[in-house]
């Protein structure tokens, strides 16, 4: 009777350790509220898209070097002292002087240093692409995370309840003189080992909770499988075509390349004529205390004056300073298209490895889904001839022991796979928010945005508002543990 007892409990335990890889939560988060979460409030992208912003002043700058300018100076002098040799003897003077100047050729720095600037800010659009699809696929990671910790969390529970069903049960057996203190002893340390396991399990799943909520910003609450992965090419060659045009680290070596090339030209524009048109106006008042000049009468005591022209300034030598900067820029251009060379070459390597890797976690979940049913079939195998006394308890052990230790490998699989497969994409450059979809959550970050509205700006009090951060604090989230609720 205690026998029957205890292989019913063993079944019933085995079959909830099982339940627990197909029965779906009641309630959950998806992959998209957590990726939509974290396009929406992760501060690494907030500052990513606020760098961008900064980026996009360079042009701005740049090409207020080729529009007017205007300045006006003032001066209250008080004469301590005059010269013995003066007729008259102002004690003070009030001047101003209002000048004016508009660039007319500057051997092409203004309009090279924009092109470069513009290159950059491309450059920069395209460093924001990257940090989202980097961001995105940690996303993933930690969604994916959570889900293999709480599986194998809750495979090592039910593995737990199992083993200790399976101490009961040797120990009736052993009280009836059926099994030897060994399968009891044996049965125990089984146990302690799960126990252990189980505290290990837990740990895990805690630790990925916390990163999950450093990613996201918010705690994760029953997540749900994820969806398919959209996009995913059918070959490694469709792979790298995909990522040699739209992988943005490659993107932006390519353009940082092309402003570098714009950048020599503005160096050597220093060893070329410039001119300008300019005006002065200037008055001066000196407040009624400048003396009569004898025989004249009263002097004048307002002066004013303006004069307009044309300047051109030819540099003659410079000490070899623009030659020098500008085989400097060179270099550094030199140095630019090498690394755009190396982004490409590490670019192809990750397509590659990514493919290798989401190819192989394929295959490793259909083998590891065998070995699983298997490991199944051979633990009811090893319990029905356990029953009629040709297998041992230390057989059944090990049957459970290889059983979980392959559905550990199943979770863990399709964790991998999943992983790949999303790396995979964010190296073809198909890993962002528009390519997943996010766009139905509201509208996207547009960086186009802020550059046309501050490209035209002129005026010099011009202020945005006090910067104020965008991303979510997670002080107010409480420490996690490695509990899992019961479904």
């Amino acid at each position: 009777m205690a026998r029957k007892a205890a292989i019913t409990g063993l079944k019933a335990a085995t079959l909830a350790c099982a339940s627990l890889l197909v029965t779906p939560p009641a309630m959950a988060d998806t992959l998209r509220d957590a990726l939509a979460q974290a396009y929406a409030s992760n501060p690494q992208l907030q500052a990513a898209r606020a760098q961008l912003r900064a980026t996009d002043e360079s042009v701005v700058i740049q090409r207020s070097a080729g529009l007017p300018s205007a300045d006006v100076s003032g001066n209250l002098t008080e004469f301590l002292k005059q010269s013995s040799a003066s007729f008259i003897a102002p004690e003070r003077s009030l001047s101003a002087n209002l000048n004016l100047g508009v660039p007319l050729f500057s051997g092409g720095s203004v309009r090279n240093g924009i092109l470069a600037a513009e290159n950059r800010i491309e450059a920069g659009r395209a460093d924001l692409r990257s940090t989202e699809s980097a961001i995105f696929a940690q996303v993933v990671a930690a969604y994916m995370d959570v889900i293999r910790g709480e599986a194998i969390a809750g495979l090592s529970a039910n593995n737990v309840a199992v083993l200790e069903v399976n101490l009961q049960a040797t120990s009736d057996r052993f009280e009836i003189g059926d099994l030897t203190r060994t399968d009891v002893a044996q049965s125990a340390s089984r146990l302690a080992l799960a126990r252990a396991d189980l505290r290990t399990a837990q740990a895990n799943l805690a630790i990925a909770r916390e990163n999950y909520i450093a990613l996201v910003g918010q705690a994760p609450s029953d997540l749900q499988p994820p969806p398919p992965l959209p996009g995913l090419p059918a070959s490694v060659d469709d792979a790298e075509e995909l990522a040699l045009a739209s992988n943005p680290d490659l993107i932006a070596a390519r353009e940082r390349a092309e402003a570098a090339g714009f950048d020599v030209r503005v160096a050597g524009a220093g060893r070329l004529p410039r001119l300008e048109a300019f005006a002065t106006g200037g008055y001066q008042n000196f407040l009624g205390t400048l003396g009569a000049i004898p025989g004249s009468g009263t002097a004048q005591q307002v002066n004013t004056s303006a004069q307009a022209g044309i300047r051109v300034t030819v540099p003659l030598f410079q000490g070899g300073r623009v030659a020098a900067q500008q085989r400097q820029a060179q270099q550094q251009a030199l140095a630019a298209l090498e690394q755009a060379i190396g982004t490409e070459r590490q670019v192809l390597a990750q397509v590659r490895a990514a493919w290798q890797n989401w190819r192989a976690a394929n295959a490793i979940i259909a083998s590891t889904q065998a070995a699983v049913d298997a490991a199944e079939l051979s633990l009811e195998g090893v319990r029905a001839e356990n029953t009629i006394g040709n297998r041992q308890i230390l057989d059944v052990l090990n049957a459970e022991q290889e059983l979980l230790a392959a559905r550990v490998q199943l979770v863990t699989a399709r964790r991998n796979e999943y992983v790949a497969g999303f790396n995979l994409l964010a190296a073809m450059g198909r890993a962002e928010a528009r390519d997943l979809g996010l766009d139905a959550n509201g509208p996207l970050y547009d960086p186009v945005v802020n550059y046309d509205r501050v490209r035209g700006q002129v005026w010099d009090w011009q202020r945005d508002p006090e910067p104020l951060p965008r991303g979510t604090r997670t002080v107010d989230i409480g420490p996690q543990d490695g509990e899992i609720s019961a479904n």
